[in-house]
């Protein structure tokens, strides 16, 4: 797998919360957005998905109760589990669905 430089790579996406599909590891799906101030709203997947900020943090809300994940801290939203990013979410995330 190549050398990825992740925050260049989110800086240079054409909007925020547009996910880049860096590649596959096993069923693992590698992706890298750009979070920007803007809410996002409720989402419920039929996977896991990890959500690793890698600079920044990310403002969640799980299932009603809040939750900061602050760079370098990885969240894992368990399959099925509504979840929300609040406003003031801001720097590079990296999500690994699984």
């Amino acid at each position: 797998m190549p050398l990825f430089d992740l925050p260049s790579l989110a800086g240079a996406l054409p909007a925020a919360w547009q996910s880049h599909v860096l590649g596959q590891v096993g069923p693992a799906r590698l992706k890298v957005l750009r979070m920007d101030e803007m809410t996002y709203g409720e989402e419920t997947h039929d996977y896991n998905e990890a959500l690793l900020v890698l600079s920044g943090q990310m403002l969640l809300e799980v299932q009603g109760a809040p939750v900061t994940v602050a760079a370098g801290a990885m969240y894992l939203v368990e399959a099925g589990t509504g979840h929300a990013v609040l406003a003031g979410s801001h720097g590079t995330l990296m999500i690994v669905d699984v």
